[in-house]
């Protein structure tokens, strides 16, 4: 009997070791075991990161973000098919005040980025595009990709060089920095959480303790949940505005400024900050212990350092750390929506009766010539009540021609927003086509908060 306990006991512990031998191999790795330290360019869009990767091959853009535990596929065209493993339906639930959503969940997918690679992703397919990240962004976003990524390395984030570094855990060592913010995360359901400190009153000046999801997924700056502290409520000068889109619908809430947040001795004076209801923020609030989220408009102004396998993270300020908190003053939210064929007027040559190009001196007849391309269109998506825009008598599904005399096809999504956010006062003069119809309206930008 001893002899036979003694030898269950040891299987048990053998059985223990492999287990943990296993899953510590799971998930991402470098392609050359050799290879300790791998970077990765990204693109970065109204602070958001973009990556390129693989699956099953094919090659797609996804946005980093540590606010989802899942990897997931939506945003898929004709030309965009890949094959996916292993397959079910499911349902999915996430901010947003609406219900469940159907997606497929697929195993043992492989995803490659570059110099690291896993063939074992388990990833969730939504069925139907609720994000339209593409629209919002100007740019085609196939899906978001988080905790996998990040639970095998340390990572850090340079957002002026836009590039990432991941490390090997294992042979990484930190460098000595007296000016950096190092502090425990702590994890919820693969989220990564840290303990810091807001300013909520002016007059007194009196800290509040909060526990702030670290969200490289949210491009404003913090979102506090209201109510889940007594003081956590919106202040005296606020708008309703619309904040995002979350698996379950739309988010909105109450935005508005906070006299500071802390993390370390970096005081961060007066960012925008979103007051978020019950209503939009039901699944978060699962967490009773959560206040709110720091996102990629505070994240921007650091160069981080992100340790799942350590509980660590490290906050060092850049160049951008003073800068101002802006926001789209208008009212207006405005989607890509796709490309049309526009005519451009092409550089004028000069020719000879025998169609050969000559000096313009010798010329007998000009020629203009125009070209056709494909360039991008927008509309507008959403107006919010009582904005500038809203009173202007713009609507959902205008057709934008052009904004203070530039065509629309010549601006980047990037541009119209930061023409959106300038400075109050601004007069913004928009041309749109509505039911076929062009027609001429303006507006000044309005700084509420």
């Amino acid at each position: 009997m001893i002899q036979l306990e003694i030898r269950n006991k040891l299987f048990f512990i053998v059985f223990c070791f492999f287990t943990w031998i296993s899953n510590s191999q799971t998930g991402f790795q470098f392609k050359n075991p050799d290879k300790n330290h791998q970077v990765v360019s990204f693109k970065k869009i109204n602070n958001l990161i973009v990556i390129p990767l693989k699956i099953n091959g094919k090659k797609l853009s996804f946005i980093l973000d540590t606010g989802v535990n899942k990897t997931i596929l939506f945003s898929l065209s004709a030309n965009d098919s890949i094959s996916l493993l292993n397959t079910r339906k499911m349902k999915l639930k996430g901010l947003g005040g609406g219900d469940s959503v159907d997606a497929l969940i697929s195993q043992k997918n492989t995803v490659e980025i570059k110099g690291i690679k896993t063939k074992n992703e388990t990833i969730f397919v939504v069925l139907k595009d609720f994000f339209n990240l593409s629209g919002k962004m100007g740019t085609t976003i196939h899906g978001i990709i988080g905790y996998s990524l990040f639970k095998n390395f340390i990572v850090k984030i340079n957002y002026k060089t836009n590039r990432l570094h991941f490390y090997n855990p294992k042979t990484f060592d930190y460098e000595k920095c007296k000016k950096c913010f190092s502090t425990d995360l702590r994890f919820y359901r693969k989220k990564p959480y840290i303990n810091t400190k807001v300013v909520l009153d002016t007059v007194s000046g009196k800290t509040t303790d909060v526990k702030m999801l670290i969200d490289t997924g949210g491009s404003d700056a913090i979102w506090l949940l209201e109510k889940s502290k007594k003081n956590i409520v919106t202040p005296n000068r606020f708008f309703n505005d619309i904040l995002g889109e979350g698996l379950s619908g739309t988010i909105y809430g109450n935005r508005s400024r906070i006299p500071t947040l802390i993390l370390g001795d970096y005081r961060i004076k007066e960012p925008t900050c979103s007051f978020l209801d019950s209503l939009s923020t039901v699944n978060a609030r699962k967490f009773t212990e959560r206040n709110g989220s720091i996102g990629g408009g505070i994240l921007s102004r650091f160069k981080i350092w992100i340790d799942y396998r350590n509980h660590k993270i490290v906050f060092k300020k850049n160049g951008s750390f003073k800068k101002g908190f802006n926001y789209n003053m208008s009212g207006l939210d405005v989607v890509y929506s796709g490309k049309e064929l526009v005519r451009e007027r092409a550089i004028q040559k000069f020719y000879n009766s025998y169609d050969v190009e000559v000096d313009k001196r010798s010329s007998i007849s000009l020629v203009t010539r125009y070209e056709y391309r494909f360039k991008p269109s927008y509309k507008i998506n959403k107006v919010v009540v009582n904005s500038p825009a809203d009173k202007a008598g713009l609507k959902k599904d205008d057709k934008i021609i052009k904004i203070n005399g530039k065509p629309a096809h010549e601006l980047t999504m990037a541009d119209i927003l930061y023409k959106f956010q300038e400075k109050h006062g601004r007069k913004i003069k928009i041309t749109i086509e509505r039911n076929g119809e062009r027609m001429t309206l303006q507006f000044r930008l309005e700084k509420k908060v």
